[in-house]
């Protein structure tokens, strides 16, 4: 075996600042990995394991060490497996041995590193068992006398991410044995006597670990233990450890979740003082826990289990922890509004409140009620926005919840109320109000839910504070075509040939078509999608008495597909972006054609554009997205089956595309589509 090569410098180059310098030596690596991955693979563990070596190169060459062996894409990952399982013995055995002697290093983020790289290599080793030493030389370290306090926190965080490694894959890989031994280990290292990084290294490896201690929680002693350490950790001084330890309390409820009844009330006053109390990262821990322990019970009702009843912690304490939840509504971040991605006490509160309803059902409304009527209209001070977007949020939270005859009439006399409230001078509160009056649609709006919510009467104000409203800030947009959406699908199987919409199904269409192209650049790509989703929806619910307007979308919608062939297509982004667009109009274009295809008589309303959807769909195949031949490959289906054998004509055109689709196996949404369309 040739000896390592020294990669030093190109490591320390490829985080230079100077951008020639760093592409310069990213290429020699690639370079290196592509000609001789096995002397590759072992000079960057040689030069984690040498203590001589920068820090910053040990660091970099254990991060690219650690992305040679894994992927996201699951096809990526079979191969980077199967590179190293085809390595020499030897040479594997030395990359084992040097991440396992790093883990001794005196360098706080190697050892770190170390721990990282090394459960990659457990991951695919373990199961193969050809590193049957590596627990065992763990445990080792854990036990060595004296105790190296570096070296115990790096097993510690090794040994959690071999337990995450191996809850990723199916087989049972560990042994009883060793996961007796390696919760024995992280256990002892919990206590308030071990150093901090110790003890939080031991609490996440605890985490990763706890879904292999079934054995142990049916053992009332050491099931004792755990929950001891667990509960400990919830109390410890330092913030990250306080954090974990929630996190594994939720894990806990999540997994043994019949063996809670010895220690709720504990766990109650545990989680609801850090709700109350601690600080936010914390806090939304605890919540996460009642947010879990409501999704169990959801399950447990809808699926009963003899051998695993209900023991209704919800309905117990949701008198006392609704409250709670409703107070920390008002805890909102500024801007919150405009990020959904965004995570914070108030929303994880309100996901808590939402899943409670759905458990407590009618049983919510009395609990909620109060808090909404008294806060819904505060406008005496400036804060005051906090309290009527908290109210308001709640209604829309808990429509899930009760039955209708519980919660119809409140939504009666509120609805009105709400369409005022899309004038509100906070843009959070008027973005709350929108996807309030969407959850209404969703939940409490039915052709078969008598008496019904929207009525002759009710319908014009409602279209017309929606069709206002799509003018408004683009998140608010967003909100407002989305309850469109919901607003047309209740009105879905109307019969008589008509239904309340139809008079308003022409300006609807047009409002939404005019906000689609407002935000047809990319930042406002969501709504854009949200338009055209929600033009689909009313398509979808339209009745008879407005097919005509449906069949002339059709003279609309194809000129916006041939406007995306001169959108830019430079990079990779606008690429994506057109294909995008394109898919979104192809799903209109199907969903219009699939309308008009639902009775015999209307079929005959695409037969005067067959020519343009086909040339149109054509040009969409011949570009090769792969992004937009999904949903280009459904309108071809829907058109087919409205055309019948006058298809036929397109065929010699079309078969190339369709023989291409079903041969694509790689993209199996696409060959999937390929085959609905010829279906």
């Amino acid at each position: 075996m040739a000896a390592p090569v020294d990669v030093t410098q190109f490591l320390l180059n490829a985080q230079n600042p100077e951008a020639s310098v760093r592409t310069a030596a990213e290429e020699h690596l690639k370079l290196f990995q592509e000609q001789n991955f096995p002397q590759f693979v072992y000079s960057l563990a040689a030069e984690i394991a040498n203590n001589a070596k920068p820090v910053d190169a040990r660091r970099l060459a254990g991060l690219v060490l650690k992305n040679t062996l894994d992927a996201k894409e699951e096809a990526r990952k079979r191969d980077m497996h199967g590179r190293w399982i085809a390595l020499d013995p030897t040479l594997k055995q030395h990359v084992r041995d040097a991440l396992a002697s790093t883990l001794h290093s005196e360098t706080p983020d190697v050892r770190h590193t170390a721990a990282m790289v090394l459960a990659k290599v457990a991951a695919i080793d373990l199961p193969r068992k050809e590193w049957p030493t590596l627990i065992q030389t763990l445990l080792n370290n854990m036990g060595a006398q004296p105790p190296v306090v570096g070296t115990r926190q790096a097993t510690l965080e090794a040994m959690g991410y071999v337990c995450e490694e191996m809850g990723n894959i199916k087989e049972e890989v560990l042994t009883p044995q060793e996961i007796n031994m390696i919760l024995t280990a992280v256990v002892s290292a919990m206590g308030p006597s071990e150093p901090n990084e110790s003890r939080l290294s031991a609490t996440i490896a605890l985490c990763n670990a706890i879904e292999f201690a079934q054995h142990n929680f049916e053992n009332d002693n050491e099931r004792n233990v755990l929950m001891q350490v667990v509960c400990e950790g919830t109390q410890s001084p330092e913030i990250r450890i306080r954090t974990a330890a929630f996190e594994c309390l939720h894990e806990i409820a999540a997994l043994y979740y019949n063996k809670l009844p010895a220690y709720i009330t504990q766990l109650y006053n545990i989680t609801v003082k850090a709700i109350k109390e601690d600080q936010e990262e914390v806090s939304l821990q605890a919540i996460e826990f009642w947010s879990t322990i409501c999704d169990t019970e959801l399950d447990l009702t809808e699926d009963p289990d003899p051998d695993e009843p209900c023991h209704n912690f919800i309905k117990a304490a949701a008198p006392h922890l609704i409250p709670i939840l409703l107070e920390l509504l008002t805890k909102q971040e500024e801007g919150q509004e405009q990020d959904d991605t965004g995570w914070n006490i108030s929303m994880a509160a309100g996901t808590c409140l939402g899943l409670a309803a759905r458990v407590v059902q009618d049983s919510i409304v009395p609990m909620v009620m109060p808090f909404i009527q008294a806060n819904i209209s505060k406008n005496a001070a400036a804060e005051d926005w906090r309290l009527r977007e908290a109210a308001t949020f709640a209604f829309g939270l808990i429509l899930d919840g009760p039955s209708p005859s519980a919660f119809t009439e409140y939504v009666r006399q509120a609805l009105g109320f709400f369409l005022q409230a899309m004038k509100d001078p906070h843009p959070y509160v008027k973005d709350t109000t929108a996807w309030t009056i969407g959850r209404i649609f969703e939940f409490v709006h039915s052709v078969d839910i008598e008496p019904p919510i929207i009525t002759r009467d009710t319908l014009p104000p409602v279209i017309a504070v929606l069709l206002e409203s799509l003018k408004d800030e683009p998140h608010i947009a967003y909100r407002v075509c989305c309850t469109i959406s919901a607003l047309a699908a209740g009105f879905k199987g109307s019969s008589g040939g008509t239904s309340l919409m139809s008079p308003f199904f022409k300006d609807c269409i047009a409002a939404l078509l005019q906000c689609a192209q407002r935000h047809a650049n990319y930042d406002h790509a969501k709504v854009q999608i949200s338009a055209f989703e929600a033009i689909n929806d009313l398509v979808r619910a339209a009745s008879r008495d407005t097919l005509d307007i449906v069949a002339q979308l059709i003279q609309v919608v194809l000129p916006e597909i041939h406007k995306t062939f001169e959108m830019p297509a430079a990079s990779a982004e606008a690429r994506e972006r057109q294909a995008e667009v394109q898919g979104q109009l192809c799903g209109v274009l199907q969903v219009i054609i699939q309308k008009l295809s639902e009775e015999e008589d209307t079929k005959a309303a695409v037969l005067p554009y067959a020519d343009q959807i086909m040339e149109t769909l054509l040009r969409i195949f011949s570009a090769r997205s792969a992004n937009v031949h999904e949903e280009a490959m459904l309108a071809v289906g829907s058109f087919t089956y409205a055309l019948g054998k006058n298809f036929n004509k397109y065929l010699p055109q079309f078969a190339p595309y369709l023989s291409m689709g079903l041969t694509n196996y790689q993209e199996w949404q696409g060959c999937l589509s390929t085959v609905g369309g010829l279906g």
